[in-house]
């Protein structure tokens, strides 16, 4: 749920009210009418206007502008794996391996079955 005074950017339209999507707004009250589809009541400065809008219609510009660095990162790691001729690299970025390999160095290791005994019966001799 949004905090009263963030700061949000209108993604999308669903009721078509002609909201200015890409415009930066304000939230400044909740409609917590149940009987009513919108969750927010939002101000945009630009427009010297208030709108009713669902949830989906809305996100932080926190939210957005992380996603647009995650984007531009992987842009940027894209353009010098091409430059350096580093096919790997390259693969790792498109196929998204990159967040998979630091999962995978915090998994604890895989045991094997007799290894698996092995523990056990040593922990239950102790």
């Amino acid at each position: 749920m949004l905090q009263l005074g963030e700061k949000i950017v209108i993604v999308s339209d669903a009721f078509e009210q002609n909201l200015p999507i890409g415009e930066y707004g304000y939230l400044i009250a909740y409609d917590r009418n149940p009987d009513n589809a919108f969750d927010y009541v939002i101000r945009i400065p630009k427009i010297n206007r208030n709108f009713f809008v669902p949830a989906d219609d809305v996100q932080p510009e926190e939210l957005l502008i992380q996603h647009e660095v995650e984007m531009t990162t992987r842009e940027a790691l894209i353009d010098y794996a091409l430059a350096t001729y580093n096919e790997q690299l390259f693969h790792q970025v498109m196929n998204g391996e990159l967040e998979q390999e630091e999962e995978e160095e915090i998994a604890p290791e895989v045991l094997s079955q007799a290894e698996f005994i092995k523990q056990v019966n040593l922990r239950a001799w102790i």
